[in-house]
């Protein structure tokens, strides 16, 4: 298991550090990254040791030394190095962006702070307890359907996948508990800077994020300072959302974001929340039910 290669910079001067989920593979990326490779963006999606599967175990300040060091690298050679992570991984590249005021834009997909999704066990707080027991070693968190999908048949494929090889192009069959705990660490510290963040900013998440609920994303948008900020909302995906219904949005979001943002070096006012046709119509729906008598 390696690294994405780096493709080549046709256009223009911009780099795209992309950051995959907990324990997972750049995989996760794989259609987002060809996307912005092919609008001549230069993508990099790094294996991380302790972080990225079959790596082993390392602390969260190791992660983002590790991250850090990818940035550095692209910006040694790049004009503009904008950060992008999925899951866990949008949090690990907001830590990113917290150290690195250099940050030209920062591409936040499903990003996790809880896992407080609609799927979540009820007892995930004993995750946490477990963890300073000697289970900690023994213990892992196991998926399970839907596996961050909406699509039905892709959520076939992976649980096929996971079944044969306990890892798929969205993530691990399971997790350890050491590597929850790390997880769990880096979304405490990168709450308490928030405000540490100032690049450019693209919130995107799905409404029925069964993982991390619409909440994490609130959290970000109210308490960054970013200077030029849009959220958008999807309607037809669950938590992967690089890889479900709407991973075509996605990856055209992102690089509008990314020519906008690299095309103006001055501040932009922030744009309000971006929604989905399909999100649209629900809206419309719910708000004219609420008018019933």
């Amino acid at each position: 298991m390696g690294a994405s290669p780096i493709f080549p910079l046709p256009r223009d001067d911009h780099a795209v550090l992309l950051l995959h989920g907990l324990s997972s593979t750049p995989a996760e990326l794989r259609y987002l990254s060809r996307t912005l490779a092919e609008e001549g963006i230069t993508t990099h999606v790094p294996t991380l040791a302790g972080y990225s599967a079959g790596t082993g175990h390392a602390s969260m300040e190791q992660w983002i030394d590790a991250a850090l060091a990818e940035f550095d690298a692209l910006a040694a050679q790049h004009e503009h190095v904008s950060v992008c992570g999925l899951s866990m991984g949008a949090t690990l590249a907001a830590a990113v962006a917290q150290q690195r005021p250099n940050v030209r834009a920062l591409l936040l997909l499903s990003i996790t702070f809880n896992y407080d999704g609609w799927a979540m066990p009820w007892y995930r707080f004993l995750v946490h307890a477990l963890y300073f027991t000697p289970w900690r070693l023994r213990c892992r968190y196991r998926e399970h359907a839907p596996y961050g999908l909406r699509n039905e048949a892709l959520r076939e494929k992976i649980a096929r996948a996971m079944q044969k090889d306990d890892i798929s192009e969205v993530g691990p069959a399971f997790i350890t508990l050491p590597a929850i705990h790390e997880a769990r660490r880096l979304t405490r510290a990168v709450r308490r800077k928030l405000t540490r963040i100032g690049a450019d900013c693209l919130i995107i998440h799905a409404i029925d994020d069964e993982t991390s609920s619409p909440h994490n994303a609130r959290l970000v948008a109210a308490g960054i300072k970013a200077p030029f900020l849009r959220t958008i909302w999807l309607d037809d995906s669950y938590h992967m959302i690089a890889s479900d219904n709407e991973r075509e949005v996605v990856a055209r979001e992102c690089t509008l974001f990314l020519r906008e943002s690299a095309a103006s070096s001055a501040s932009c006012t922030s744009a309000p929340p971006v929604v989905s046709r399909a999100l649209a119509r629900r809206l419309r729906q719910l708000s004219a039910v609420a008018r019933k008598p």
